[in-house]
Order: structure tokens, then sequence, then C-alpha cells
């Protein structure tokens, strides 16, 4: 997938192409299925598939005083949106001035003269403009003007519930993986390196591993079986999400504990991917450190019977 992170990067002439725009957060299974028919469209059309999203997300510009963390962060998402077999990505750096474009400009000069947009794919609720100035059917009553087809695609629905992004947020904020999971079309990750200052050196002997600090979305404060990418190497392990009540300590952790370990190369700078299966327990401030370590044997079995049951129906 070719990357483009202004409309300044973009070859000229560039089209034709069938197109959807959004902010793409968690790449879910609602946007899969638009990218699908965006890609089907373009085949059939002898067009490219691309999508248009912005960076950053235009809340952090507009609301900055209530600011959401981010199911996927830029650099994951785009390896989501890769991943789908779209042709194309463009990245539009959202800004002030962009804000202030009105909808006729925006369709005009980025869709049909910048990107040569012949068809237009969006949700029932998407809008456009200064102001959020446009709906559905003024993107449709331009798209005449301006000859490109828009085509409106109904919100996909799963377990009762319209898939969003927002909803998707507020599972995981609740450690609620399974709902999650259903509603992504996979489980959710998140991506970063180790914490500085854990004498991380060449050679790593130790099966705990700390996440740097991470500005977007986490998982509620719990206990959770997970696995550990370290360097495209997966390990299986339960983590903690939380403040280490037990030591008498106020300092927020992810904190890893590898099950299948064995020493690995290890720096500051060695990506992690840690992904989320289950949530198995609450934090809880145990009355000893011994008593802890009771705890967190039982979490391990419980977490190893998991992986041995994954592994029995991946095998079926």
């Amino acid at each position: 997938m070719q990357i483009f992170r202004s409309l300044a990067e973009l070859p000229a002439p560039f089209g034709p192409t069938v197109a959807t725009i959004g902010n793409f957060d968690g790449v879910h299974r609602g946007h899969q299925k638009v990218i699908r028919e965006v890609i089907a469209r373009s085949r059939n059309l002898g067009a490219q598939s691309v999508a248009i999203t912005f960076d950053p997300h235009p809340a952090h510009i507009l609301h900055p005083e209530s600011r959401r963390p981010l199911i996927t962060p830029l650099a994951q998402k785009l390896d989501l949106l890769a991943a789908t077999g779209l042709d194309a990505t463009v990245v539009l750096p959202f800004t002030q001035e962009l804000s202030h474009t009105t909808a006729r400009a925006f369709a005009q000069q980025t869709l049909k003269e910048r990107l040569g947009v012949v068809e237009l794919h969006e949700g029932e609720n998407f809008r456009f403009g200064y102001r959020a100035e446009a709906g559905v059917e003024s993107l449709e009553a331009l798209g005449n003007e301006l000859g490109f087809r828009v085509a409106i695609d109904s919100p996909l629905r799963l377990r009762g519930h319209e898939v969003s992004s927002t909803r998707i947020r507020t599972l995981i904020a609740a450690g609620d993986m399974g709902d999650a999971r259903c509603l992504l079309g996979r489980s959710f990750a998140i991506v970063g390196t180790p914490a500085s200052g854990r004498g991380y050196g060449t050679l790593y002997t130790v099966p705990t591993i700390n996440l740097a600090p991470y500005a977007e979305l986490i998982p509620a404060i719990g206990v959770y079986i997970t696995t550990l990418d370290v360097a495209g190497e997966t390990f299986q392990a339960v983590t903690n999400v939380g403040n280490r009540p037990t030591f008498g300590e106020d300092s927020f952790t992810i904190e890893s504990h590898l099950l299948n370990f064995h020493p690995i190369t290890l720096t500051e700078h060695t990506p992690l991917q840690l992904t989320f299966l289950k949530r198995l327990r609450d934090e809880i401030r145990w009355p000893s450190p011994e008593a802890l370590r009771e705890q967190i044997g039982r979490d391990v079995r419980h977490a190893q019977r998991y992986f041995s049951l994954w592994k029995g129906l991946s095998n079926l």
C-alpha cells in the first residue's frame, strides 16, 4: 500500500480512484466492510482503491480539552489499512485551516481535482466541511454536480449493536476483551517499547517486561491473559495493568510475565506488541508479597489452560 502524508505528495495526475473518508480508529469490522466494497468497486472500474484519513484525529484539534485516547495510533492504523489490500492511504494533516474548509471546496478541490475520485463510499452518519456542515445528502448532491458517484453504506450490526469506534472504546476501557474482539475482528493490541531504566541490555534474562508509558487506549485496570510479541517472537503472558498496590506503590505500570520465556535480546528500543485475550480478575491489594505470588501462580495456571485449549481448537 502506498502512503501519502499530504496532498502535495500525490503524483499528478492521480486517479481515477474509488475512495472512502474516515478516521478509521480501530479499523474495525464496520470499516473493513466499507473498504472491501471500495476495493471491489475499484477493480470493476479499473481505478485505485484509496482511504483518506487524518492526523491528528480531528477531535484532538477541535476539542483538545476532552481528548479521547485512540484505539489505534497512526502507525498501527496504517499497518491495519495496508492489510486490507487497499492501493493507497492519504493522510491529511488536520489543522485549524483544514477544519475551516467548506464541504464544497473539499469535494471539488480535494476529492475531484486532486484525488480523481469517481466513486466515494461513506456511512450514513458521515459529515464533513466546516463545522460538519454537510451530511450524506449534500455529499450526494455535490457528487452529482462534480461527476462522482456516492455510495452510502448501512452500518454493520453485531450482537445487537452498531459496530463503532465509540462502542469498541467503551468495551476496551471496561476490560471486555471478548466483545471488543468481536467488533474489531481481531484481539485488541497495543504497540510500544520496553520501559526505560529497567536494566535492559543486549541479553535479557528476567521473564517480566514492563511497557514504556503509553498515551492511547488501554484496558481497565486488572490482570489479563495476553501474548507479547518481542521483535517478531511471540510469548504467552499474564499481564497486570495497574498500580502494584500490594507493594504500596502508586506508579502505573503495564507489566507482563512471560510464560514460555527464554533469554532474549532486548533493548529500550525493541518493538513490542501486547495483545489482550481475556480479563482474569481485578487488581487486588494482597496482605503480603507471598499471597500475591500464590495468586500469580493461580493466574499462570489459568493462562496455561487457556493457551492449551486455544491450541487444541486451532488444531481442529
